[in-house]
């Protein structure tokens, strides 16, 4: 727990300077930096779990969500001692570990965590992520879509987690065995891409250029990289209803639900009631369905 003294809090033995804790982050649902920090702590179990020993994008937004915002790659100077790095394609990375890192990056004003799909150090990627990615800045038939998806991996005998992207998107998370490769992902994303493509031609597409898309909903199996990276779970973002990343069942999908019902204010009050739905699902067997392709 944090205790507050003047104007610094201490954390799990750490220091930290907090400024400016009344500044509107997320004007629209209320919420200032002093509410954001007090909300990044709920979540922190859960969003450390996907960035912890990642190699951690964020993006801050020093004057609000309304304000000009910046990718931060390259860890901000000054670097408390207690934060560590991790240096990759000549890029010196934060690595969060715990709670007061992760305080010390909402202090900055990162609203958002985008960690790598590998651990620091691995070429191998944590999990599976298919990222839907509508075209349209409204889109009624992301659930629709994400239920599709959902419905063919279930087909291969493969269960998934749907999460809200806390944007306009959907992900669709499969938990992995260790071993599996970036190629082989990307040859099972295109698989099952392809085939939702030709089920559901005016739903779908692989065309990556927006410009290209017309109205479709983008399946991107194209994201499974070293170095790329993803919304996290439980990750805020920087839209004015302070929606966050959230993993849903499919029977909420069924239901089209809406990515604005996730929101910094009542995300504390379903991860006390659900836990987290990633984490209760067990490695997917992916080498089957592996083995097949490879031999067609």
């Amino acid at each position: 727990m944090a205790r507050t003294v003047k104007g610094s809090i201490q954390i799990q033995g750490q220091t930290l300077t907090i400024t400016n804790p009344d500044k509107p982050l997320w004007p629209e649902a209320g919420v200032t930096k002093a509410i954001y920090l007090q909300k990044l702590a709920e979540l922190s179990p859960y969003l450390l779990t996907y960035c912890r020993d990642r190699l951690l994008t964020t993006i801050r937004y020093p004057h609000g969500v309304h304000g000009e915002f910046f990718y931060q790659k390259n860890a901000p100077e000054p670097l408390p001692p207690f934060v560590q790095t991790a240096v990759h394609e000549k890029i010196n990375y934060v690595v969060l570990s715990g709670l007061p890192e992760l305080l010390w990056l909402g202090n900055l004003a990162a609203l958002e965590f985008h960690p790598s799909l590998h651990a620091v150090g691995s070429t191998l990627p944590c999990e599976w992520m298919i990222d839907l990615d509508p075209t349209l800045q409204e889109e009624p038939r992301i659930m629709e879509a994400a239920h599709i998806v959902g419905q063919v991996l279930s087909s291969l005998g493969v269960q998934s987690v749907p999460k809200t992207s806390g944007a306009t998107g959907v992900q669709i998370i499969v938990p992995i065995r260790k071993g599996i490769t970036f190629e082989q992902l990307r040859r099972l994303g295109h698989f099952v891409g392809r085939y939702v493509c030709e089920k559901h031609p005016k739903l779908f597409t692989l065309e990556r250029l927006k410009k290209d898309r017309g109205d479709k909903i983008y399946f991107d199996y194209l994201q499974h990289y070293g170095g790329k990276t993803l919304a996290a779970p439980y990750t805020p973002r920087a839209r004015k209803h302070a929606t966050v990343s959230t993993p849903l069942l499919w029977e909420e999908v069924a239901r089209d639900v809406s990515p604005k019902d996730f929101t910094l204010l009542n995300i504390g009050a379903r991860l006390a009631e659900k836990g987290d739905l990633i984490a209760a699902l067990p490695a997917q067997p992916l080498n089957p369905l592996l083995a097949h392709l490879a031999r067609t």
